[in-house]
């Protein structure tokens, strides 16, 4: 099964080149990555073409001009243009563990969607973090992780969770297995037929929104969040706008109420509908 790795980024390429190094170490190599480029600036643009050259991995990069908060419409299009039947959506700042693609394979099933985890690193952390770290694997150890200045202990525990405690674990949360955008991964048919990301909404549950239409669909949401995982590496959040949070709230509940399936803002619009 060849998957495409949807990967979001803005203004970012140090973040983005380690989570590339992450993905250069996969125990699954059906795959290849569709970077998400919602506006950033020619430093990230030239980044990705010099890297490119001397990777393994084939990437493919999107863009469209900066016009504030517009991830939705360029997932949308990456979407589109991906190649594989499986599609795994994260971001540009969230580093994968080696066997990261290989569980999203093995646990892939129709009607079904994955809900990963990550665990969350202090900016200084994330700083400090190398391509040794990545290609030697501690950057994924509890205990390293511990020594180097990592407090959360649910993050750790993620990560201590070995078979089958892994997946005891998964059983045993009470937290929702719902679509994330960092961590989520479904068929590609599956998001076309919902006309993937309502475009109208920016930053603020506008992943969720997506997959609550797949959930009215009649998609079931499978919780991974111990076993699919993720180094989330920290950053700024200067684009959170209260009254953008309550809109998009509101259109969820919509969605959630009416039970709707196809957003007539997705990659689509209304008067395109089949």
């Amino acid at each position: 099964m060849h998957i495409s790795i949807i990967l979001s980024t803005y203004n970012n390429p140090e973040w983005l080149k380690k989570v590339l190094w992450g993905y250069e170490n996969q125990t699954y190599s059906d795959f290849d990555i569709v970077i998400a480029d919602d506006g950033s600036d020619n430093e990230t643009k030239s980044f990705i073409e010099n890297y490119s050259t001397s990777s393994k991995l084939e990437i493919q990069h999107y863009w469209h001009p900066d016009n504030g908060f517009q991830k939705c419409k360029i997932l949308n299009i990456a979407t589109m243009e991906a190649r594989g039947e499986y599609l795994i959506f994260t971001d540009g700042d969230c580093i994968p563990l080696p066997d990261f693609v290989e569980t999203h394979a093995q646990h892939a099933e129709p009607k079904y969607f994955i809900s990963g985890g990550y665990c969350k690193l202090p900016m200084e952390l994330s700083k400090r973090i190398n391509r040794e770290d990545i290609d030697t694997g501690r950057a994924f150890n509890a205990k390293w992780l511990k020594q180097q200045g990592l407090k959360s202990f649910s993050s750790r525990l993620k990560l201590a969770c070995s078979p089958p405690w892994d997946k005891l674990a998964d059983t045993l949360t009470t937290t929702k297995p719902s679509w994330n955008g960092c961590n989520a991964s479904t068929w590609k048919a599956a998001i076309l037929e919902v006309n993937g990301h309502n475009e109208t909404m920016q930053y603020g549950g506008e992943d969720r929104e997506m997959g609550e239409r797949l959930l009215n669909l009649g998609f079931t949401s499978k919780q991974l969040r111990h076993r699919a995982l993720l180094i989330h590496l920290d950053h700024a959040r200067g684009y959170i706008d209260q009254e953008q949070l309550n809109k998009n709230m509101a259109i969820r509940q919509q969605t959630v109420q009416d039970k709707i399936t196809w957003s007539p803002d997705g990659i689509l619009k209304q008067d395109q509908r089949p």
